[in-house]
């Protein structure tokens, strides 16, 4: 074995390590969903959805609703939570929200797995560590989709999703703290994974651990320069380190 290929190994024994380490605090794990589980918007751009409300608004004459900045933005979700601070728990909102649902809805339809997550979710489930979802989207996507992949029961019935309350969308803890009180867990018996910094500042926010999901540098980076001590760039090692 070359001395360059004995690092790599070392390297990856460390890490393995590293990871059981975290995970061996864990009774309970809080799964973002669109990223850490699957590619939610892998072929049903999510670009085209926010597009599409920013169309569907100026079709109602309210094309000075949003900001420049959030017309051209490619989250649906910026668009969304734009128009709830301007008017709050209004019809406008409701009608936009469900919209934005209907359209999750179709990507879920044709969503990418994340490799090594269907896998892993087994493997923590037959050991009895308590999952749950906590994410932005909706809990009726959530539920399509792992119905979809048989993993259903492996979370049921803890899916915690967006509500009528958009003000409590991550960063705030608040779909961390439901999952932790309904399973009845204190925040140090569990671990969220997640790939986004407002992931970290909800897990932050419930005094939960952190192991972030980058499936590319680009989202690594923001990780990293948002605070956070763990990113892996695959779920596979930590499969590995849970099955070890």
């Amino acid at each position: 074995m070359t001395s360059d290929a004995t690092t790599q190994t070392e390297q990856n024994a460390t890490e393995i390590e590293k990871l059981r380490e975290l995970i061996g605090r864990a009774r309970v794990v809080l799964w973002d969903f669109d990223g850490p589980i699957c590619r939610l918007f892998a072929r049903h751009k999510a670009e085209r959805v926010a597009d599409e409300l920013v169309e569907w608004l100026e079709s109602r004459g309210l094309h000075g609703l949003l900001t420049e900045g959030e017309r051209q933005s490619p989250d649906p979700h910026i668009v969304l939570r734009a128009v709830d601070r301007r008017h709050p728990g209004s019809d406008l909102v409701t009608e936009l929200e469900e919209r934005l649902t209907q359209e999750e809805l179709r990507a879920a339809a044709s969503a990418m797995p994340t490799a090594y997550a269907d896998p892993l979710i087994r493997t923590w489930t037959a050991v009895d560590c308590r999952l749950a979802v906590t994410t932005n989207n909706s809990p009726r996507v959530v539920r399509a989709y792992l119905d979809s992949r048989g993993l259903a029961e492996c979370f049921a019935p803890h899916i915690y999703g967006r509500t009528t309350e958009l003000h409590l969308l991550k960063p705030d803890p608040h779909c961390l703290n439901r999952a932790l009180t309904a399973i009845g867990s204190a925040p140090s018996a569990a671990l969220m994974i997640g790939d986004s910094p407002s992931d970290l500042d909800a897990a932050i926010g419930a005094g939960v651990s952190f192991l972030g999901y980058a499936r590319n540098e680009r989202k690594a980076k923001l990780l990293r320069e948002a605070g956070a001590k763990w990113v892996i760039g695959s779920l596979g090692p930590l499969l590995g380190a849970l099955r070890g």
